[in-house]
């Protein structure tokens, strides 16, 4: 009888057995951090526990933020609706129909205020999935940090920030990929000097994985994002030493335990050879850091609570990989917006792992698995293989100029579809274990009147504000966007003097163009 051939998602082989030789992958803390970047990882300190919530108006999703802040969440992370991430206001004619919808409308420096209001953001970290409008979301941050009387020195958080990914996989761009990456640089080069405790780029393989890719592409495209974005900051004059550290990573956890814990080992070895490579000496300078996020494309409409189960595996995968900071999903999020209950029992299922499995008790507990540390190895490879690829076409913006990473996302996802529909993939309730159902689960739907009450309120800010200080700060982030002076301080002082993020992301329009 012949032997069965077990591979991974990403194509790599099981083997049945593994030799016992010793694997030496060094310590934690040390370079290359494969075991963890820190000496005592969760038995020092346990990972940040997010909850990405954002919906309807500013006042409801403040409402969602003291609820999780008071059952135990230690982290914020804010969700933007449609418009906001692709620069248009809420009473432009593009927003109409999508106001609030995927996540929360922020117009102005008054919204933000709202949004935050009883939280004060010196004692808070803060998460912002935002990309292309990323600078002006963290004006508005640091602008009412000031407005608080914190210490912008002293506020700590992420903004996604992460352009490339979405020429590749997501499609929340504004601008084309050169101005994008002077922003993204603009915004390392501020932060270093005035935010210092802001992590200024989330380099996201998230999405890269909800498009289709295997854990291998996930890993290999992201990394060489990061890669580009490295060069791009170097050739401006800064130092990797200072700017390196404030980077960050975005994962996904999808269901195949092992292979998403080898990932994650993988993606600090793999990140501190590149960092080393381009120069940076400092330790904290060569770790990878990264937030993760539980897979939403795993989740099933079909039978929805086992969704919990899933999630509850990919938290394991995403700790025992050794993630700094975790959001799970709600078991109904195939469906709609999480609920309360839902997102408490996504919240709960951290806690429980975090408290009750043992999982914080050792450091790297897969250190010396003949079979994960294997796997990290073959991890490696793989990824390597495919970042030669996009090096040898010049680098990441070329390979997605070119549209390498696209089709190679897009050839994954078929394939991984077809697989699914061939049985030869398994989802528990979708192509086995069916059942009947009778849909009663109670999901979340925003209200129509959300956006005519977002529109009334803009409307009644931009009436009450002086208009020629408003044009004269549009005129002047137009000049600053013409040379080549840092855009953030005047972005800042834009929106204290009542800009409205449509006006500030239309100026840089006219500047710029929109890629296409």
């Amino acid at each position: 009888m012949s032997e069965k051939i077990v591979k991974t998602d990403s194509g790599i082989e099981i083997k049945k057995i593994y030799p016992t030789e010793v694997f030496n992958a060094g310590l934690p803390g040390q370079f290359p951090f494969t075991r963890g970047i820190h000496e005592g990882m969760y038995r020092d300190k346990p990972w940040t526990i997010r909850q990405y919530a954002g919906f309807s108006t500013a006042e409801a999703s403040n409402e969602r933020y003291h609820f999780l802040l008071n059952q135990g969440v230690t982290g914020l992370s804010v969700a933007f609706d449609l418009p906001t991430q692709i620069g248009y206001d809420s009473d432009d004619p593009m927003a109409n129909g999508e106001v609030g919808k995927v996540g929360v409308a922020i117009d102005t420096l008054d919204d933000m205020e709202r949004l935050f209001k009883g939280i004060p953001l010196e004692q808070v970290s803060t998460s912002m999935t935002i990309n292309a409008t990323g600078f002006i979301l963290l004006a508005f941050y640091i602008a009412l940090a000031k407005k608080q009387g914190a210490d912008i020195k002293k506020i700590s958080g992420t903004i996604q920030n992460d352009i490339l990914k979405e020429y590749a996989a997501r499609g929340t761009y504004i601008y084309p990929p050169k101005p994008s990456m002077r922003v993204i640089t603009d915004i390392f080069e501020y932060c270093s000097k005035e935010v210092p405790k802001w992590n200024t780029i989330s380099i996201s393989g998230y999405h890269i994985r909800e498009a289709g890719s295997t854990a291998v592409q996930e890993l290999a495209f992201t990394l060489s994002n990061g890669k580009a974005y490295l060069k791009a900051a170097i050739e401006k004059g800064l130092d990797i030493n200072v700017f390196a550290k404030r980077l960050s990573f975005f994962f996904n956890a999808h269901n195949h335990l092992f292979e998403e814990i080898a990932k994650f080992r993988a993606a600090r070895k793999l990140w501190a050879e590149i960092t080393s490579a381009l120069g940076a000496t400092s330790v904290e300078a060569q770790k990878l850091r990264f937030h993760t996020q539980t897979g939403g494309s795993t989740l099933t409409a079909q039978q929805p609570m086992n969704n919990i189960v899933r999630v509850t595996i990919q938290t394991l995968a995403a700790t025992m990989g050794g993630t700094q900071s975790l959001h799970t999903n709600g078991f109904d999020e195939a469906l709609s917006l999480p609920t309360q209950q839902a997102a408490q029992i996504a919240l709960r299922t951290q806690q429980i792992v975090a408290e009750e499995s043992g999982i914080c008790d050792t450091v790297d507990p897969w250190a010396g698995s003949y079979f994960m540390e294997s796997l990290t190895q073959e991890m490696e490879v793989e990824v390597k293989k495919v970042m030669d690829k996009i090096d040898a076409m010049g680098g990441a913006v070329h390979a997605i100029e070119q549209g390498f990473i696209q089709e190679q996302i897009a050839s994954s996802s078929f394939a991984y579809t077809q697989a699914i529909e061939r049985n030869e993939k398994i989802i528990v309730g979708v192509n086995k274990y069916k059942v009947e159902e009778n849909q009663t689960i109670p999901i979340m739907k925003i209200d129509d009147q959300v956006q005519t009450d977002q529109i009334s309120r803009l409307r009644s800010f931009k009436v009450n504000r002086n208009q020629a200080t408003v044009d004269d700060y549009l005129q002047r982030i137009q000049e600053t966007a013409q040379g080549n002076e840092n855009l953030m301080p005047v972005v800042i002082e834009a929106v204290e003097n009542q800009c409205t993020l449509g006006e500030i992301a239309h100026a840089l329009r006219k500047v710029w163009g929109e890629y296409r």
